[in-house]
């Protein structure tokens, strides 16, 4: 699956597959993100509404895709997507409403690639 275009719009060309390598290769990284994800009272489809949410606040394209996807990945809809939007940019203003706008976008992206192929 490939990522939205702007996913690595803060990383230069020549700059995404070290990256890449980087994060798939190091099992810090790994265990860090999978770590919130192994326990708790909240699923992983909420965890991942709130990690979109943080994304959207904190302006973080690469994040926008990373759970953009995850979002998909976990069975969220485009309801839930546009109801957790809609309190980002409450909470966030103006400036969330522009990276809400991306992570709609991502979603949709994303979804669009996981939907079964019509003939």
């Amino acid at each position: 699956t490939r990522a939205p275009s702007f996913f690595f719009v803060d990383i230069q060309p020549d700059q995404i597959e070290p990256f890449r390598a980087m994060v798939t290769g190091n099992p810090a990284v790994s265990k860090l993100e999978s770590a919130p994800m192994l326990r708790g009272v909240l699923d992983a489809k909420t965890k991942e509404l709130i990690a979109m949410a943080l994304s959207v606040s904190s302006r973080c394209d690469p994040c926008i895709g990373y759970h953009a996807q995850a979002l998909v990945k976990f069975g969220a809809s485009r309801a839930e997507l546009a109801e957790m939007l809609g309190m980002a940019v409450y909470m966030g203003g103006g400036p969330s409403l522009m990276y809400a706008a991306k992570a709609s976008a991502a979603f949709d992206e994303f979804a669009a690639l996981a939907a079964p192929a019509t003939a």
